[in-house]
């Protein structure tokens, strides 16, 4: 029935004269979204900038089209929607109740007609358009009655060069559309918290780059499978991923050789932010993004984050989820799809090489003292581990 769905957006309206950049771009997400599902689709935008998906095919999976679009940032709802091209009233009468019959299996509910008149040459007033339309769905369906204030359903009748009608609002992901707002590059393992972070970060409208820290032999392939699963999942929301796979192996070893064990987590989360910081600065990135949240744990306390973030020269580290406490990011991972892969018990490279007693306050002066110790290793297994740099592109199949 529906052969159309009328986009809805939020920011976007208030961009002022730059909206048109973020509407083209919301478009681009829309069109690429699409390109998965099964069928011709045209993305399309009227004068007053309110965006379509038009279906061009005769059969389409509505499902698959509801679920695509759900995913594409910039949309904070979309409606399925009726054209009309007799715009007559008396034909008007018929597809409205058409509508309702198609739509509604059970016919026993409240309602409005709410009627916009985009050409005002049209011969009746809105009001003239609500009560007649009204009338005959009052006349089809005499379990209906209208209800003006508080209605269980809102009717919406748009009269354009063509005629729109729709009544049904389907929830978006909401946020801005990929690519207005640059590139970062998140550190992502195998953890609940980190995909939460570059999804909340894409929603902002910033393209996603990744890279992950694999130990061999200690962590497994099927730890590392389990990110690039994880990446997979994201990618519904962000578009492809560019996934870096930087094997960690002999620099945690350095460092639980030479260094305080007390340190080991603050002092491995430090190399894995410079290398994070060179693969990003190789790709443009704008700033790293880490599923950190105050408190939770030892390596995330203040004092811990502060020392952390003292070993990133370049750019500006961005942490999404800083204010949330635990729950509330498993309830953000549920939503997202992400939370059933994450808890899958693989090991990744922090918890592998974790302190009994981890430092929770530590000083910066006292940790780069520390690290001193690996002066004479350090820059070659730096070099070599660049050089492992695997990169996957993840969600572009």
């Amino acid at each position: 029935m529906f052969k159309a769905f009328l986009i809805k957006y939020g920011e976007i309206g208030v961009k002022g004269k730059n909206r048109y950049i973020f509407e083209d771009a919301l478009m681009k997400q829309i069109k690429y979204a699409l390109r998965r599902v099964d069928g011709e689709y045209a993305v399309t935008k009227d004068k007053g900038g309110r965006v379509f998906v038009e279906v061009k095919s005769e059969d389409y999976d509505y499902d698959s089209v509801t679920d695509a679009l759900s995913h594409v940032f910039g949309i904070i709802a979309f409606c399925p929607v009726v054209h009309v091209e007799d715009t007559s009233i008396d034909n008007l009468r018929r597809e409205i109740v058409k509508y309702v019959d198609e739509v509604y299996e059970d016919k026993h509910f409240s309602f409005k007609i709410n009627t916009r008149r985009a050409h005002k040459s049209y011969p009746m007033t809105s009001m003239q358009v609500d009560a007649s339309l009204g009338e005959a769905v009052l006349e089809a369906f005499p379990g209906t009655h209208v209800d003006v204030h508080h209605p269980e359903v809102d009717i919406r009748v748009e009269i354009r060069d063509i005629v729109h009608i729709y009544s049904k609002e389907i929830p978006g992901s909401g946020g801005m559309p990929l690519g207005t707002n640059g590139k970062c590059m998140l550190l992502l393992s195998g953890g609940i918290d980190s995909p939460v972070a570059g999804y909340m970060t894409a929603k902002r409208g910033v393209i996603i780059d990744a890279v992950y820290f694999h130990a061999p032999p200690y962590t497994s392939d099927r730890a590392k499978q389990k990110v690039i699963d994880l990446a997979r999942l994201v990618s519904r929301y962000t578009g492809p991923i560019y996934l870096h796979i930087i094997n960690f192996t002999d620099i945690q070893l350095a460092i639980y050789e030479k260094c305080p064990h007390d340190e080991l987590t603050i002092i491995m989360r430090r190399y894995m932010m410079r290398i994070a910081e060179h693969i990003a600065s190789q790709n443009e990135c704008l700033g790293l993004i880490t599923g950190e949240s105050i408190g939770q744990v030892a390596s995330q306390t203040l004092q811990s984050l502060y020392v952390t973030d003292a070993a990133v020269e370049s750019m500006p580290v961005y942490r999404p989820l800083i204010g949330m406490d635990k729950q509330e990011i498993v309830d953000l991972s549920e939503k997202i799809g992400t939370y059933d892969t994450s808890i899958l018990p693989y090991e990744d490279c922090c918890t592998i090489f974790v302190a009994k007693h981890p430092v929770t306050k530590p000083k910066r002066e006292i940790i780069e003292r520390s690290e001193h110790a690996l002066d004479s290793v350090i820059d070659g297994l730096l070099e070599e581990a660049y050089a492992t740099d695997e990169l996957i592109i993840v969600g572009k199949e």
